[in-house]
């Protein structure tokens, strides 16, 4: 076999520049491929299909039977082949058949051959065809096979679209009438714009290389660049000192500076291709890889390496004109399939106005950045660049995850009343910022904010909360490329502290592991099947104590003669507990011994998210200075409801009797041990959800800042005592549709529900 993917693939390369420059049929061209590669590769089997009227048909063979060419076809997803082209992914199999896809084509004569490597043919980011080699030994293909036989297949993409030889690439739409398109809710709000493409697709006209030395001096020039770039972004970014979006633009830079990407591109040259399919074979290998990893956090560092890359192929084609570089001239929608955080921070605040994604997801780094600037954010609309055209009208509703392009009038009209409405229902909270959280019969309710940022922190006050009842201090981690130090972490606490001022902060100890796993502290015994029941939170801490104790310390410092309030999450009984407040008990005397800074109390608490807790609230009670009930996760346990599978998402409802049951039996032992009890979660944000819970006993909430205004003109409306009384007698005996009884009921007593 070759030595190395470089020397294969360039030997390969070799023969096709050769081939493409004769003067032959499309069909000899691809007979004398299939050749070249199989014994460059000493291949027994080379076979390439390609999508001809939705189908990938054997196209040109070396190994299986001629008569089978033009004849075998397989659909989208059908078979290997299939799969490969459908999911845009490698195959490398020692025993083909015992793939759960695998399909017989008795024509092909195949039966002979075990192993089987295939690849797709890309071109435009969508597949054109199939690569495959087979052998009749059982093996699977050495790495250097594989990528030189992903090289091959990008070179090969340009000679099929030059011949002809396969179906045209999907097409944008020309039609001019509106279309509804559904998303993924990353960040709220509603914005309207013409529609502006982040940046034309860099077309690849030529693949390989006349001069591998000169391709490389290109990209070397490329990457200077680019880094000066990302220095001057970082430099330039308006988030104030220390903070997670300096620590994301550091970890973008990190990107920057991988020796190793530069090293792949280095190897994708030396193997005969041009600087801007170096880049893009290299891109398309990450890729592939995205889309092998499971975990969301690791495929986010992967979206990163893809936005440098993007900008590394517009340097190096001298293609730089970005919507950001030429200017937004008007109010605008930013349409991509997916965006760097870095990139989206060289845009003109006043005129972006939305931003809708192809990709996308709730723990990107873009997301963070757009929500921190205030930019809604639609994600994981399917083909919106192919919808879509340039200075198109878009309306961005990020409330409901929902995009229309090219709307009608009264479409426009019906959304502009909505926005103008939300705008004053805002207004209208806004002016209840500075008036307490009271009932008409006098009973003082807190609303806290829940938080994870710096910023949210320092927007404490517009909201006009009490507090901050959770600060997710995981975030920092969740952001970071490596694990945050103890110094880093103290920072970001005294920075919260200092914004809060004399509002009380409740930092919640780090909540990873699970479904929310690092790269920099999973290994394989981590992975599980149901992440949220899983190695996490508490039970992660509990085991990894250097990493809770350097958290202690740091929360210690940061509160220097303020009261420190803590609270530890998942706790599944009371012991768990014990152990963490002992573990914090004992960095506190440490920090007293060595002449460190100590806060002047230490409030401790638990959240109840684990049922069981409940059962042992008579031991645990007695130690706690606070109790947490953590609306999200508790629901999901207490139905055995995943809250991230679609087909349960809406099945439970937050005001079904089991739950306000349970939580009124939690309400009233708390109660009588003197412990007050708050609501944290999403339950608490919603004005009929929260009126239900001040109908169970609970007067204390921690919510999004967003939700603060809603829910304290539904408080500053509301009878308690009568809400009470009437929850009593609807759990007694509950009715068919609890939410709906709720309701009327709100609305003949004039409460304010929004």
């Amino acid at each position: 076999m070759p030595l190395t993917a470089a020397k294969s693939a360039r030997e390969i390369l070799t023969g096709l520049h050769d081939l493409m420059a004769r003067r032959a049929s499309a069909q000899a061209k691809l007979d004398h491929v299939v050749d070249l590669i199989a014994e460059a590769m000493q291949s027994e089997v080379c076979s390439i299909y390609l999508l001809r009227n939705n189908k990938l048909e054997l196209s040109a063979t070396h190994g299986l039977r001629k008569e089978a060419v033009h004849v075998t076809r397989l659909a989208m997803g059908e078979g290997l082949v299939g799969t490969i082209a459908a999911e845009g992914r490698i195959l490398n199999l020692a025993e083909a058949d015992s793939h759960p896809a695998f399909a017989y084509r008795p024509e092909t004569g195949e039966e002979s051959f075990h192993s089987f490597a295939g690849v797709p043919i890309v071109r435009r980011e969508s597949a054109i065809g199939v690569l495959a080699v087979q052998h009749a030994d059982p093996r699977r293909y050495e790495e250097v096979e594989i990528e030189a036989l992903q090289t091959v297949a990008m070179v090969l993409s340009e000679l099929i679209a030059n011949s002809r030889l396969v179906d045209g690439g999907r097409t944008v739409r020309t039609d001019s009438g509106p279309v509804r398109m559904a998303g993924l809710k990353l960040v709220t709000g509603m914005a309207r714009g013409a529609a502006v493409f982040h940046e034309p697709r860099v077309s690849i006209e030529h693949t390989v290389a006349d001069d591998t030395e000169a391709e490389r001096a290109r990209v070397y020039s490329a990457f200077r660049r680019m880094r000066e770039q990302i220095e001057a972004m970082t430099r330039e970014a308006e988030f104030g000192t220390a903070g997670e979006h300096q620590e994301i633009l550091e970890t973008y830079k990190m990107f920057a500076y991988d020796e190793g990407w530069s090293r792949r591109i280095n190897e994708a040259i030396d193997s005969g291709l041009t600087a801007e399919a170096a880049i893009e074979r290299v891109q398309q290998r990450t890729r592939a890889r995205m889309q092998e990893i499971d975990d969301p956090l690791l495929q986010e560092r992967m979206h990163d390496l893809e936005d440098l890359s993007n900008r590394l192929l517009r340097i190096v084609s001298g293609r730089m004109g970005t919507a950001a570089q030429t200017g937004l001239a008007r109010d605008s929608v930013l349409i991509a399939r997916n965006l760097g955080p870095a990139e989206l921070l060289e845009y003109d605040r006043r005129r972006l106005k939305g931003v809708v994604l192809e990709e996308g997801s709730l723990t990107a780094h873009m997301t963070i950045v757009a929500r921190a600037m205030g930019v809604p954010v639609v994600g994981r609309v399917g083909d919106i660049r192919h919808v879509a055209s340039e200075g198109d009208t878009i309306l961005v509703d990020g409330d409901h995850g929902t995009v229309v392009v090219r709307p009608t009038r009264a479409l426009t009209n019906a959304f502009e009343q909505r926005m103008a409405l939300s705008q004053k229902r805002r207004a209208e909270y806004a002016s209840l910022k500075n008036l307490p959280s009271v009932t008409t019969d006098g009973e003082r309710m807190t609303l806290m904010v829940n938080a994870g940022l710096a910023e949210d922190a320092a927007a404490l006050h517009l909201a006009g909360a009490d507090g901050i009842g959770l600060f997710r201090t995981e975030f920092q981690f969740l952001i970071a490329a490596q694990l945050p130090g103890r110094e880093s972490q103290l920072r970001l606490y005294k920075q919260v502290l200092d914004a809060a001022g004399d509002k009380p902060v409740v930092f919640r100890t780090v909540d990873i592991g699970g479904d929310k796993a690092l790269p920099y502290l999973t290994d394989e015994k981590d992975e599980a099947e149901n992440p949220a029941m899983g190695w996490r939170a508490l039970r992660l801490s509990l085991e990894r104590t250097t990493l809770m104790k350097a958290q202690a310390r740091a929360l210690i410092e940061a509160s220097k003669g303020r009261v420190l309030r803590v609270m530890f999450p998942m706790v599944s009984e009371p012991w768990e507990y014990e152990e963490a407040r002992a573990l914090f008990e004992e960095q506190l005397a440490w920090s007293k011994r060595a002449k460190k800074p100590v806060p002047k109390s230490i409030e401790f608490g638990a959240m109840l998210e684990v049922p069981s807790l409940a059962e042992m609230l008579d031991e645990l009670l007695p130690r706690v200075d606070f109790l947490s009930i953590g609306t999200n996760d508790l629901t999901q346990f207490l139905f055995a409801a995943d809250r991230a599978d679609p087909r349960l998402a809406e099945r439970y409802d937050w005001l079904s009797p089991a739950i306000l049951r349970f939580l009124r039996r939690v309400v009233r032992q708390a109660d009588a041990a003197g412990v007050p009890v708050r609501v944290c979660g999403e339950m608490g944000g919603r004005p009929l959800e929260a009126m239900a819970l001040i109908g169970v006993g609970i007067g204390n909430f921690s919510i999004t800042p967003a939700a603060v205004g809603p829910v304290k003109a539904m408080i500053r409306s509301l009878d308690a005592g009568a809400a009470r009384a009437r929850m009593e007698k609807l759990l007694a005996k509950p009715p068919r549709d609890m939410r709906k009884a709720l309701h009327d009921w709100a609305k003949r007593h004039s409460v304010a529900l929004g």
